[in-house]
């Protein structure tokens, strides 16, 4: 469908000799029906989400063994300790669905791989990395004495010549 101004139809219309009155009230008109309801514009605020890391620790000893995870989103409301339900809830969905009766998944990982973000949105969780990621370990201590840091001014230049 073709758009037009309304300035437009109302120049064409003072070509044809229309009566002013007429012609105010048709423009009035055409700018009522064209005005953007006040409830259109407004969209709500879009959730305020926290990052959640989902760890894979096959043998549950978290700090010796190489790590793999996930990195979701969840409402910042929310616990974090609801994101398995979450994600259980997603893949649940995800089996219900034509796609997932054919190739229904059986973990977590094939969950947040092969689920689309439309069955966890439901639940209010966000995937972020379908693919699995390291996780590094690390006991948050900075070592002081195996670094030297140098202080270099840059605005001295060596002209030893």
């Amino acid at each position: 469908m073709a758009k037009i101004e309304i300035s437009q139809v109302a120049e064409i219309l003072k070509k044809h000799k229309l009566d002013p009155s007429v012609l105010r009230e048709i423009v009035e008109e055409m700018n009522e029906i064209t005005a953007p309801a006040a409830d259109e514009d407004i969209k709500p605020p879009a959730p305020k989400k926290q990052f959640v890391i989902l760890l894979s620790d096959m043998e549950g000893k978290l700090p010796r063994k190489d790590l793999t995870g996930w990195v979701v989103q969840i409402p910042e409301d929310a616990s974090p300790y609801s994101t398995t339900d979450r994600v259980f809830k997603g893949a649940y969905d995800f089996n219900a669905s034509k796609r997932g009766r054919l190739l229904p998944v059986k973990s977590i990982g094939e969950a947040l791989e092969s689920g689309s973000a439309k069955y966890f949105r439901e639940s209010e969780l966000w995937v972020k990395t379908k693919l699995p990621v390291a996780v590094v370990v690390t006991d948050n201590v900075l070592p002081r004495d195996e670094f030297t840091m140098e202080k270099v001014d840059k605005r001295r230049r060596n002209d030893e010549s």
